[in-house]
């Protein structure tokens, strides 16, 4: 192709068109790499050019830099090369404002380190335009051409006017970039912010210092980048850096939590010896190998680290630690950011070691207050045992004894000597007192719906299983079960309890999954199950695994010098629930009480204690010993005396309502009058038929 050819100046129409084209160009794209490529593909149709460039005005450093560079052949040059602006063509046209054309470059002497620059991408001729607007001058757009003098007046002519709209499309770019930086620099300002907030929440509503350091952690990695987070506080004892907490996801486990340190030569040291961040570069991080903390930290492969003091009310706590694998991760920002978080989880730190201060002697108290609880009960109350007969501190030994281990436990007595009560006090006694304590009588069950009881059931297991159940074993998982009357349990039941003894392991009833449970079980029965083993009533295997340690519990009949105590603690009880006073029991009646053998136990000393302090309307306790009769007797003599008691009971109501003449309420009542309260009152006239004319009709007779 001959120069003629390629010398194209075109007509003034087609100049215009491409004009209206770079005017498009202009409105379709924001960024500057996009509009420069965009020219260099429209222009050269009707201007020649090999390379097209942006160069601007640095006004903090008064230089120009090139800052985009369009050409047709792989640059040697990349953006980003600055020169003086007496040095360079940029700059002479920057200042003048004036196009500058040089026609030959080889003769160029003004610029020679721009000429060198022009040579390597064999530019001969160049044309540079200044970009200016109405508000600043930008700079200048050049164009360069292999050819000698490329450029005559006309294309400089049709250059100013492409300009001047490339300069309204560079300034609008430059303050969009400004907009967007300042943007950026307020995110990142409201994400610190945001952080910080974010923290200080964290701060008020945790006291636990490893949680209190995950959520700090994971809050801080969305601001500042980085791969390794960790707290290190100092050992008052050992006088060492103890490493509390890590986050460090990337790590190849050489640094864990709970490694120590010395308060000597670490950089993490040298932050709280001068109370001041310490930032540690790559160069730096080679010369911190003295300390075998700080290699394990370089075997991890962590290349950049900042270590920031944590100081509360005047005193150094420890430090936090960031670290990156990168080289120079971390910016004065940063560690401006650290510092003001490092503030924060300096409180924190403080008041959770406080709080773990209060907490250890809170605990050392508890512990002390269970050992003085356990010495009263011991030697008075052993869990509402009371009594203190030689016979019962037998089983109270035992039963202590027996506390401590898992073994299963078989409380044998007769009905009403308090089998259940033991069965408690072992469990609370032992290491499972924490967990549940589930009771279940075996006698009270249906057989038929023992085994769904025991051991729970799926839906749809049987007739009317519309929902899954839990067994109790399942309920008394690492706690205690205690199966009352144990000698009531089918035979067909007794090989699958027999299992889960064994194997605490079972199936629940319509399901196939295996579920095992940790159970320490304790039996009780008033029957002879070694009689009930002889007549195949009982499984011999099962009784030998429950008889592992037997209790007998004594009836109260061998107990005689328990019954005075027993009395009062029953009068006691009674009495405060019904809001009575009661002094004296007489003595009279307290031999009447010893005497009796009690065939019911303590269940029926208790009932009839508790008849004594209803029917008792002043400080003595008057006790139906009328009452006190074997239950073989007649039925007719136990009827007989019941309706007596209550005839009198209803008797000694309504002389208290005459005397009131039938008010019931009030302080001058008929309750003040009997002690008791108006709807306790109201209550037994209800059971005992006293109506309203009653009262009124035997007011009036008398």
């Amino acid at each position: 192709m001959s120069d003629a050819e390629h010398v194209r100046t075109g007509s003034a129409l087609e100049r215009y068109l491409a004009l209206l084209e770079v005017s498009e160009a202009i409105a379709a794209h924001r960024e500057l790499p996009a509009l420069f490529h965009e020219l260099a593909e429209r222009l050269p149709g009707i201007v020649r050019f090999d390379f097209l460039s942006l160069v601007l005005h640095e006004p903090a450093r008064n230089t120009m830099r090139l800052h985009i560079l369009e050409s047709r052949e792989p640059s040697p040059t990349t953006p980003g090369s600055e020169l003086p602006v007496n040095q360079s063509p940029g700059g002479r046209v920057w200042e003048t404002q004036e196009p500058l054309v040089i026609s030959n470059v080889d003769e160029e002497a003004r610029f020679p380190q721009a000429v060198q620059l022009m040579r390597r991408h064999s530019i001969r001729s160049v044309c540079m335009l200044p970009l200016t607007t109405a508000m600043r001058r930008l700079g200048a757009m050049g164009v360069g051409s292999t050819q000698l003098g490329a450029y005559g007046e006309s294309d400089v002519e049709f250059l100013l006017l492409v300009v001047r709209q490339v300069a309204v499309a560079v300034d609008n770019a430059l303050n969009y970039q400004d907009a967007r930086s300042y943007q950026q620099q307020l995110g990142r300002e409201r994400d610190r912010l945001r952080l910080l907030l974010e923290i200080n929440n964290t701060l008020v509503a945790n006291l636990d210092l490893r949680g209190l350091f995950a959520a700090t952690s994971s809050s801080l990695r969305r601001v500042i980048h980085h791969d390794y987070t960790s707290l290190a506080l100092i050992d008052a004892e050992t006088n060492q850096l103890r490493l509390h907490a890590l986050d460090f996801p990337q790590g190849k486990g050489l640094v864990q939590e709970e490694m120590v340190g010395p308060l000597e030569g670490s950089p993490p040291a040298k932050a709280v010896a001068s109370r001041q961040p310490v930032v540690l570069k790559s160069a730096d991080c080679e010369q911190a190998r003295q300390s075998e903390m700080a290699r394990r930290h370089l075997a991890e492969g962590l290349k950049s680290a900042c270590f920031i003091p944590l100081i509360n009310r005047d005193r150094v706590l420890g430090t936090l630690n960031v670290g990156s694998l990168r080289e120079d991760a971390f910016t004065e920002d940063d560690v401006d950011l650290l510092a003001q978080v490092a503030n924060q989880i300096a409180i924190a730190v403080g008041n959770a070691l406080a709080f773990g201060q209060i907490a250890a002697l809170k605990a050392k108290l508890a512990e002390e207050k269970l050992y003085l609880e356990d010495e009263i009960r011991t030697e008075h109350n052993f869990e509402e045992m009371v009594g203190e007969s030689e016979a019962l501190k037998r089983v109270l030994k035992k039963a202590e004894t027996v506390a401590a281990t898992d073994s299963t436990v078989l409380v044998q007595g007769e009905t009403g000597t308090g089998k259940e009560m033991i069965a408690r006090a072992i469990h609370n006694l032992s290491r499972r007192r924490d967990a549940t304590f589930v009771k279940v009588n075996c006698a009270a069950i249906p057989s038929g719906l023992l085994e769904s009881e025991l051991f729970g059931h799926e839906k749809g297991a049987f007739t009317g299983a519309i929902a899954q159940k839990l067994g109790r074993f399942e309920l008394a998982h690492r706690g205690t079960l205690f199966l009352d009357e144990i000698g009531d349990i089918p035979l067909e039941l007794q090989p699958k309890l027999l299992r889960v003894l064994q194997e605490q392991a079972f199936e629940r009833l319509g399901g196939t999954r295996t579920i095992r449970v940790d159970v320490r079980l304790v039996a009780a029965t008033n029957q002879d199950l070694a009689q009930m083993v002889a007549e195949r009533e009982f499984r011999s295997d099962l009784y030998y695994r429950v008889n592992v340690f037997p209790i007998v519990v004594p009836p109260l009949s061998e107990r005689t010098e328990d019954i005075p105590l027993l009395v009062r603690y029953f009068a006691q009880k009674y009495a405060r629930r019904m809001n009575k006073n009661i002094e004296t029991i007489p003595a009279e009646t307290m031999e009447a009480l010893e005497r009796w053998r009690w065939p019911g136990n303590v269940r029926e000393l208790e009932n009839l204690i508790e008849r004594a302090v209803i029917l008792s309307q002043g400080p003595v306790l008057r006790v139906p010993l009328t009452e006190l009769k074997p239950v073989g007797e007649s039925a007719s003599v136990s009827v007989d005396t019941i309706a007596t008691l209550e005839a009198a009971e209803r008797e000694h109501i309504l002389r208290a309502l005459r005397e009131t003449h039938g008010v019931v309420g009030g302080p001058r009542g008929a309750a003040i009058l009997l002690g008791m309260k108006r709807t306790t009152l109201q209550s037994r006239m209800r059971k005992l038929g006293i109506s309203n004319w009653q009262m009124v009709g035997s007011a009036r007779t008398e």
